[in-house]
């Protein structure tokens, strides 16, 4: 995957890690790999301690060590991915335990399209102070942003 950037009237094409490397922690990411390693350190030496087989799992970027980003996952485990390995695609997770609905428009009255399981993990957009637009591998709708993990408080997309 390749990101546009404009540099001093310059169109130049970069890999996606690439522009992710500009970025100041915290940030959200997603895990781009069908298959990613969590290790203990900033380095290939060091033990991997996680195996991830989740693409588009949402992830917090707290700290940064050259091509290396120390992240948190959804359950709170900390450790270190290759940044190669992540997506600057916001993606989020339905938390909680209850199936949360899907809305047709970002209002609670609307009609319902779909439901979701915690767990389900799907690209956002088009988020507001109450609702994000969640779209699960083709499946869309509008969703209570309290329901996700994935992004901040207040956050507009």
């Amino acid at each position: 995957m390749f990101r546009l950037l404009l540099i001093a009237s310059l169109l130049l094409w970069v890999p996606a890690a690439q522009a992710q490397q500009t970025r100041k922690p915290p940030y959200w990411a997603s895990i781009a790999a069908s298959r990613a390693l969590m290790r203990t350190g900033p380095g290939k030496e060091y033990p991997a301690t996680w195996e991830y087989r989740r693409e588009d799992l949402p992830i917090r970027v707290v700290e940064i060590y050259k091509n290396w980003r120390r992240i948190r996952d959804p359950g709170g485990t900390v450790g270190w991915m290759q940044v190669n390995l992540l997506s600057d695609t916001r993606t989020a997770m339905v938390t909680g335990t209850e199936i949360q609905p899907l809305h047709e428009k970002p209002d609670g009255s609307s009609a319902i399209r779909f439901h979701a399981q915690p767990g389900v993990v799907g690209r956002i957009s088009d988020c507001g102070p109450n609702w994000c637009r969640f779209d699960a591998k083709g499946r869309r709708g509008y969703i209570g942003i309290g329901a996700l993990y994935g992004l901040d408080p207040g956050e507009s997309l």
